[in-house]
């Protein structure tokens, strides 16, 4: 809108709009930001986001909202501006003196007893006043309904429409002087952006109501743009009217992104051609490889992808190349890869950069523009290097961050300096905030940044802003429970809704949970009017995909194929290692003793000409008590690996192991005789070949996984033996004529139900003349049976069995209800067309951990930092390097101190978070002064509560005591 259009307008109104702010001095680099400003300032960000960042396939629907093609550019922007519309009221003016003063000389005046101390928050004022002038300027009901939650929700909440009325009338502005000054601003600024004729309004009417799941996908972008503009340091007050326009707002956005250092995915991509594996690892795709490829290519739409092949068979390099067809063919602009725990994200962070910087013909640089999701990202050496010479790791670090606070990751939460040092070689550190990793256009996390997205929880329409858009990939599905599988199952909802490509990937899943999880999805893909379902065959080998979309005519697809592996089935021996009860007639939880005995003696006899041998204990106490009986025989061939090593002793220790036992040429020669006793830490992308499995009894999918790690490799010497490969089950009695007894920390973790089930499976195996499982040709089947309806267990179990199946479907249904209270939407309303009250009953507000533990059912853990004290005042890292005398730590003694990082065991979260705290010293660091310090004494002893705890450099933290031996 240039200077002469003023002409237009009496007096007042440049009186008005000269006076009504945006941002007070205080906040806007000592000099107020009139509100016109500020909304075109935002509308000038979102220009940028639409040009420099938005995925094609998002640009597209906008277009068809607006419109037509080249429409939603402006709509966009305009949706982006009129966000903080609801400030042009006397319940925010009120808010800053000098800005009042100035608000009252202009003639916009109100009742100072009527208004202070009643709240009225501008967010809920600007949907109010939106709704009321989109209805008078004529707009669809249908238009008016989805357009004013994104200004009402734009500091994180969706208000329903009864939210929005104001307890009293002056909060709004009486009289004829408000209504008149907030209808020109809407004016004014509409004009800006090229509105015309003589109500601007009119002009602005999208053609179309965008589907939900877009509609939060733009919210997310409003609050983008915002926060882009409410930067002070790239956009400083503007106090002059003359200069509140569009082109100058257009200047300021354009150096902001580029100073931000921000940017997009990898734009418009080619489909890859045949050669892709090759051009992208080195080496031609296995048979199950092609599978997937020819199946996403011949896809009629944006659909849900289920990949489901054996351990080592490469299903991650087999998702990255489906994306990339599928980013190509539908217009995403990046990729998430969800990892089921903080472990197996950090070696995808390193597989995913690799991949992107094989990409031909995109940006250079890609490589260097994944983030990292997840707690501990700080002990990721790689990522830290990403990071040096940033400025996140610096001196003034605290001081830049401390507005903010910290993200949900335990990271400084916020910077808008520019990039120190030369060429950026890591994410722009804007996408490093609080809820604001996804947007960065490629991100490796845990799985939880998907369920996070599923929540009903603040601002959760930047997480879901960050998913949709790209290609999502979530690896080892079948780890998520029944609670987890809710929060999964609602973010394939608003994925379908959203038409992004998924990726799912499983070494096999239950029928039941393959149905699920395809059926979600495609709910989201139908509309409320939609009654069809579609009936989704079952594989009929394996490996296998199930590939599921929305035709063009609505109609649901599906395509599901299988083939060979590239691997011939292994013949694996089932043996049943019992364990005896103990004398009282329970089964033995204690730990020492007669079970560890047992496996002793087997070790004894089958390693007498050596061997490499994996334990797998269902917890940490068993598997500490048979690492301390086996180390006494067979001496440092033992290896310990568990959650309760420190970051330090563990880190080091699962990297010696992966080089012993790992892929050929990644490490040392593979040793003569080795014992590697671990936790369920071993079922999930631990990438080992043991020549010898002893596990202790999971549900036959987990059990399957443990085995996966046996003869993982062809062309192995090893010894006579175990030429053939053998697995072990223990943890189990196998009693004449009755149910087996099943030890009880077993049962608490997984439930009587399922354990009953494979536990048949494995006796009918073990009983066999030939005693085995041929894998991974069985898999499905044992998994199917084992999950599925038919009796599998003897006549002798079945009242057994009736009674656990009675327990595990009352816990089942106690967990879905759990769950239920936190889903992003509530029972009923998949089918409201907006997002009007979406947030009813929100959980705003979450303490630290609080995400994580609304996403993972259980007790609550916490995680503390080790160190030493020796004598009075001196305070020792687990390295054994001395720290200042209140714990001070200097940028080079960091790594020491995290090192000591250990996760306690739930029953001591109370204690620990009674007694505990950061040293003082730590207080002002940004990395430890939330860390909770457990201080060990000169023999590494502590006391917690009525707990007595001890690290031992060989098994890790070790607890005993307790409430019951006081």
């Amino acid at each position: 809108m240039v200077e002469d259009r003023w002409q237009w307008y009496p007096s007042e109104v440049r009186a008005w709009l000269g006076a009504l702010w945006g941002k007070s001095a205080g906040k806007a680099a000592g000099s107020v930001n009139l509100l016109l400003s500020h909304m075109l300032d935002t509308a000038a960000v979102a220009e940028v986001i639409w040009d420099h960042y938005l995925p094609q396939v998002t640009r597209r629907q906008l277009d068809a909202v607006a419109g037509g093609a080249g429409r939603g550019r402006r709509l966009f922007s305009w949706l982006c501006g009129i966000h903080d519309l609801g400030k042009a009221t006397p319940a925010f003016q009120r808010f800053d003196a000098a800005g009042e003063a100035a608000v009252r000389a202009a003639g916009l005046s109100w009742d100072k007893y009527a208004v202070n101390g009643m709240p009225w928050r501008h967010d809920k004022a600007g949907g109010r006043l939106l709704r009321m002038f989109l209805e008078r300027a004529g707009w669809a009901q249908e238009q008016v309904d989805w357009v004013w939650p994104l200004v009402a929700g734009h500091h994180g909440l969706f208000p329903t429409v009864g939210q929005l009325a104001p307890k009293k009338e002056d909060l709004q502005g009486k009289g004829r002087v408000w209504k008149s000054a907030q209808s020109a601003l809407v004016e004014v600024f509409s004009r800006e952006l090229g509105y015309e004729g003589g109500s601007p309004l009119i002009g602005v009417e999208p053609a179309s109501a965008p589907s939900r799941a877009v509609q939060l996908q733009l919210s997310g972008f409003v609050v983008m743009a915002d926060w882009i503009a409410s930067d002070e340091t790239h956009f400083k007050g503007e106090p002059d009217l003359a200069k509140a326009t569009m082109p100058r707002a257009r200047q300021r956005a354009t150096s902001a992104w580029s100073g931000l250092g921000l940017r997009g995915g990898w734009g418009q991509l080619a489909v890859p051609g045949p050669e892709v594996f090759q051009d992208r690892f080195g080496h031609g795709p296995r048979p199950s490889q092609e599978l997937v490829l020819d199946v996403v290519r011949r896809m009629g739409g944006p659909g849900l992808v289920i990949v489901e092949a054996p351990m080592g068979e490469g299903k991650t390099k087999t998702a990255l190349v489906a994306a990339e067809v599928l980013a190509a063919r539908f217009g995403a602009d990046g990729v998430f890869l969800g990892m089921p725990t903080q472990a197996t994200a950090d070696p995808m962070f390193t597989q995913l950069r690799a991949w992107l910087g094989n990409i031909d013909k995109v940006e250079d640089g890609l490589d260097g523009q994944v983030v990292l999701l997840h707690g501990k990202r700080m002990f990721n050496k790689e990522w830290r290097g990403l990071l040096e010479g940033t400025g996140e790791w610096g001196q003034d670090a605290d001081a830049r961050y401390s507005s903010v606070g910290v993200d949900e990751f335990g990271v400084p939460a916020d910077c808008f300096d520019g990039c120190e040092g030369g060429e950026r070689r890591a994410p722009a550190e804007w996408f490093l905030g609080r809820r604001r990793g996804l947007l960065s256009p490629f991100a490796v996390g845990t799985i939880d940044q998907l369920l996070f997205a599923a929540t009903r929880t603040k601002h959760v329409m930047l997480r879901m802003a960050g998913l949709v858009g790209k290609v999502v990939i979530l690896d080892e599905v079948h780890a998520a429970d029944v609670y987890m599988s809710q929060f999964l199952l609602e973010g394939l909802w608003w994925l379908g809704k959203a038409g992004v490509p998924v990726v799912l990937l499983s070494a096999t899943l239950p029928p039941d949970q393959r149905r699920r999880l395809a059926a979600a999805y495609l709910a989201g893909t139908r509309s409320a009017e939609a009654s069809e379902t579609l009936e989704v065959p079952e594989p009929d080998g394996y490996p296998s995909v199930t590939a599921v979309w929305s035709g063009q005519d609505g109609r649901t697809e599906a395509l599901v194929e299988s083939t060979d592996s590239w691997r011939e089935d292994l013949t694996v021996r089932v043996e049943v290692l019992g364990e005896p009860p103990a004398r009282s007639g329970t089964f033995p939880d204690s730990i020492g003793g007669r079970p560890d005995t047992v496996v002793v003696d087997y070790l004894r006899e089958r390693l007498v000409d050596g061997g490499c041998a994996l334990v797998i204990r269902n917890t940490v106490d068993r598997a500490q008590s048979t690492f301390e009986a086996l180390h006494k025989e067979f001496g440092t061939d033992v290896r310990l690996l568990h959650g309760r090593l420190h970051a330090g002793h563990r880190a080091d220790r699962t990297r010696e192991v992966l080089k012993l036992l790992g892929p050929p040429g990644d490490g040392a020669a593979r040793p003569s005789q080795l014992i590697v006793v671990a936790t369920q830490l071993a079922e999930q992308s631990f990438d080992v070949d043991a020549d010898l499995l002893i596990t202790d009894l999971a549900p036959m999918d987990l059990l399957l996984q443990r085995i996966g790690r046996l003869h993982r490799r062809d062309g192995v010497e090893r010894p006579h033996l175990l030429s053939r490969p053998v697995v072990a089950v223990t943890g189990i009695h196998l009693a004449d004529r009755s149910a087996p007894q099943i030890l009880r920390a077993s049962e608490a973790i997984y439930g009587r139900y399922l354990l009953l089930r494979t536990a048949a499976e494995v006796e009918r195996a073990a009983g066999a003349a030939d005693g085995a499982w041929s894998i991974p040709g069985q898999v499905p089947h044992l998994v199917a049976d084992v999950y599925g309806p038919s009796p599998v267990v003897p006549a002798e179990w079945a009242e057994a069995e009736t009674e656990a199946r009675k327990e595990w479907e009352e816990r089942q249904a106690e967990r879905r209800a759990k769950a239920a209270q936190y889903v992003l939407t509530r029972a009923g309303e998949h089918a409201a067309p907006t997002l009007e009250g979406l947030h009813f009953g929100a959980h705003s507000r979450l303490t630290e951990g609080g995400f994580e533990a609304l996403v993972r059912d259980g007790d609550r853990s916490l995680e503390v930092v080790l160190v030493h004290r020796i004598g009075e005042d001196g305070f020792y890292a687990v390295t054994g390097r001395r720290l200042g005398p209140n714990g001070e730590v200097t940028a080079e003694l960091l790594d020491d101190v995290l090192s000591g990082t250990v996760r306690l065991p739930a029953k001591l979260t109370a204690a620990a978070e009674e007694a505990l705290g950061p040293l003082a010293g730590w207080r002002d660091h940004p990395w430890l002064r939330y860390s909770l310090a457990l201080e060990l004494d000169e023999n590494g002893e502590a006391v917690l509560g009525d707990f007595r705890l001890r690290y031992d450099d060989l098994l890790g933290l070790v607890v005993g005591g307790g409430p019951a031996h006081r």
